[in-house]
C-alpha cells in the first residue's frame, strides 16, 4: 500500500539539482500541492519519462448491469457525490459478473484519461512473473534470484528464491523509516549506482541478512524494483512490452497504459503505472476470471489462487501474497498511495475500483471509510441474491 514515490520522500532533499531540460525527481510528487495532484496524477507523463503499454485491436466489453444505488454505509445515509468530493475520489467503479453496476467521476476526470496507479503497480508487475513462469523464462519461483540477477551475486541475495522477493521475505536487513535521512528506503534514490550496475541492484547487494530467507515479512520497496529488473532480465523485454504482449492485447485493453521509467529507461516495477478506470478493471476481470487471454491461459495453472493467498502474516489485518494484500474468503487487493484501490472478491464476482488524490498519502480515517463502502457494496450485493425457494412438503 505503499508507493515507490513514498518511499523517496526524504531522499528528495538528497538529491542533486535537476537542470531545466530534464525531469523533476519522481519524489517531487509528494511535495505537490492539492491543484497539482488533481491535475497530475492523471497527466504523469506531462511530468515524467513514461514507457507504453500498447493496447491491440480487440476490446474486452463491460456492458452495463443493473445500476446499484448505495443508500447506507455503516448504517447511516450514504451520498456518493458527497463522498467523492470529501474524499478527493477521482473514479469509483464497481464491476459485477463483468457488468458495470456504478461508474461515477470527479475531479475533471473521466472515461477516456487515464489515473496513476502507485503501489497497485506492484501487483501488476507480479502477475507479469507469473506470464514468464508460463513462457518458460522463469523456471522456478524457487530459483535463486541471482539466476536472472546476476549482479547480485555475492550478496546477501544468494540465498533467496524468487518466491521469497515476491512475498517479501528474503530475511535481508531492510528499513522503510520514512522518517530517518539516513533509511535504506532514502538512501536507495540518493546512492549513485556502481558503474555497469542497475541503480536499485548496485544498493541492494550491499544490504546485511538479518533473517534466514523465508522467515521474516518486511515490507521492502527495493525489492519490489528487483522484480521489475528481474521480469526485464528473465524475458529479454521492457515491463511494458511485456504487459502490453501478455495482458494489454490478449485481454483487450481498451486504452494504452503508460509507465514511469528512469534514466536507463527501466520502468520502476513498484510504482506508477498508469491507466483508464475501466482498465483497472479489467485487470481485476483478468485476474477474477482466470488469467485467459484471447489465445488461452496467460498464466500457469494455480498461480492466481497462490499470488492472492496470504503468504506471510502483515501484522495488519491484510495479509501478503505474491505483491498483492490479501483478505479471508479469497478477497484481495492492490492498494496504492493517495487513495488508490483494486478490489477483487471472486466469491462475489466483484471488482472495484477507487482513483483519488487523497490530500495525504496514507489516512488511516480514509481507508477506514474506503473500506466501509466497499463492504457495503458487498452488502448489498448479498441482499439481491433471492433466498431459496421452500421446500415442498
Amino acid at each position: 500500500m505503499r508507493a515507490l514515490i513514498l518511499a523517496a520522500v526524504l531522499a528528495a532533499s538528497a538529491l542533486p539539482a535537476v537542470a531545466a531540460d530534464k525531469p523533476p525527481p519522481p519524489a517531487s510528487v509528494l511535495f505537490w500541492s492539492q491543484a497539482q495532484k488533481e491535475a497530475g496524477f492523471p497527466k504523469m507523463e506531462a511530468q515524467f519519462p513514461v514507457s507504453t503499454a500498447a493496447r491491440g485491436e480487440r476490446v474486452q466489453a463491460l456492458p452495463a448491469g443493473t445500476p446499484l444505488k448505495v443508500a447506507q454505509v455503516g448504517g447511516q445515509p450514504f451520498d456518493l457525490a458527497a463522498y467523492m468530493a470529501s474524499e478527493k475520489t477521482a473514479g469509483i467503479l464497481v464491476l459485477q459478473d463483468g457488468k458495470v453496476r456504478l461508474e461515477r467521476y470527479g475531479l475533471g476526470y473521466g472515461p477516456n484519461g487515464r489515473w496513476t496507479s502507485f503501489s497497485v503497480a506492484k501487483s501488476v508487475t507480479s502477475t507479469l512473473v507469473g506470464a514468464a513462469v508460463k513462457d518458460g523464462d522463469i523456471k522456478s519461483l524457487d530459483d535463486k534470484v541471482t539466476r536472472y540477477i546476476p549482479g547480485l551475486r555475492g550478496s546477501a541475495y544468494d540465498q533467496v528464491s524468487v518466491r521469497q522477493l515476491l512475498t517479501m521475505t528474503s530475511g535481508v536487513r531492510w528499513n522503510e523509516d520514512y522518517t530517518d535521512p539516513n533509511s535504506d528506503v532514502a538512501l536507495l534514490f540518493s546512492t549513485p549506482p556502481d558503474p555497469g550496475l542497475d541503480s536499485t541492484v548496485s544498493y541492494m547487494r550491499k544490504l546485511p541478512r538479518e533473517a534466514a530467507p523465508g522467515s521474516k515479512w518486511v515490507y521492502k520497496t527495493g525489492e519490489t524494483n528487483l522484480i521489475g529488473v528481474l521480469v526485464t532480465s528473465a524475458t529479454g523485454k521492457s515491463l511494458s512490452a511485456y504487459l502490453s504482449e501478455k495482458i494489454w492485447k490478449p485481454y483487450g485493453m481498451e486504452q494504452d497504459a503508460i509507465w514511469m521509467i528512469d534514466e536507463r529507461g527501466q520502468e520502476a516495477g513498484g510504482c506508477c503505472l498508469s491507466m483508464t478506470l475501466r482498465d483497472y478493471g479489467r485487470v481485476g476481470e483478468f485476474l477474477r476470471t482466470g488469467g485467459i487471454g484471447s489465445a488461452g491461459a496467460v498464466l500457469p495453472k494455480d498461480w492466481i489462487a497462490e499470488a492472492t493467498r496470504q503468504q506471510a502474516a502483515t501484522g495488519d489485518r491484510f495479509g501478503y501474497g505474491y505483491q498483492w494484500w490479501t483478505e479471508p474468503g479469497g478477497v484481495f487487493n492492490g492498494l496504492g498511495i493517495f487513495g488508490q484501490r483494486l478490489h477483487v472478491d471472486p466469491a462475489r464476482k466483484l471488482v472495484v475500483v477507487v482513483s483519488s488524490a487523497w490530500p495525504e498519502a496514507t489516512n488511516p480515517a480514509r481507508s477506514a471509510r474506503q473500506d466501509a463502502l466497499i463492504a457495503a457494496i458487498a452488502a448489498q450485493l448479498d441482499a439481491e441474491v433471492p433466498s431459496p425457494a421452500p421446500t415442498a412438503r
